[in-house]
């Protein structure tokens, strides 16, 4: 019964893992729709979106019940409920994705991105797909060190997030009110997308210590 219960909690951090392959996918796939002004790609984000929420319902139900037949305690406990709020977070990286999509297909065929910025959003959704697939890896092998490390991709993230707005404060910006709000949304998808992947690795975290980063203890990152 017992190795048949860690069955189980092998296949749970499978299921988590393929969701960060398609959260991945997802993004890197809705940025170069945004970069490239491409219509079908737009399209397949948007449709695929049902396929992450189905795997979120199919992780939570997969855990709820090995909460409810198996009562677990410890290590294997912390793995369950960590999974549950890894879901939500992996579904939720999902939606971002599923937004930049939305913001090329409504500006198509017209691009949303002016020249000035399509640098920075592809770096920033380079990182985030690396982030993604670093994820993968983290749920499955349950590395701490690795999970910490994600710390410094999500920083820059966050720098490039911070320099759009210089631009856009700059009196010069010549591209009207309708571009200055779709970059601002646009950048902060890819920041908050950023987010949730290392909340995501702050989770696996706890599984390992039981103990959250972020909230005062000797493991923050």
């Amino acid at each position: 019964m017992r190795e048949a219960y860690h069955v189980e909690l092998e296949q749970l951090a499978d299921h988590l893992a393929g969701m960060s392959v398609q959260v991945a996918d997802a993004m890197e796939r809705a940025t170069r729709a945004l970069l490239e002004v491409d219509l079908a790609l737009a399209e397949q984000v948007i449709s695929d979106d049902a396929k992450v929420d189905d795997a979120r319902a199919e992780c939570e139900e997969q855990a709820y019940a090995l909460l409810a037949l198996q009562a677990p305690v410890a290590t294997d406990l912390r793995t369950v409920l960590a999974a549950i709020h890894a879901a939500e977070s992996l579904e939720r990286m999902g939606d971002l994705a599923l937004h930049v999509a939305k913001a090329a297909r409504r500006r198509h065929p017209e691009p949303v991105l002016p020249d000035a910025v399509r640098d920075d959003f592809a770096r920033m959704g380079d990182l985030d797909v690396k982030l993604a697939r670093r994820v993968e890896q983290i749920i499955k092998t349950k590395d701490v060190a690795a999970a910490k490390d994600l710390e410094t991709e999500d920083d820059a993230v966050d720098d490039i997030h911070r320099h759009l707005f210089t631009v856009l404060m700059d009196r010069d910006w010549p591209h009207g009110v309708a571009a200055a709000v779709d970059v601002t949304l646009l950048g902060r998808f890819y920041e908050r997308f950023a987010d949730h992947a290392v909340s995501v690795a702050r989770r696996m975290i706890f599984v390992v210590t039981g103990k959250m980063p972020g909230y005062g203890t000797d493991d923050e990152i």
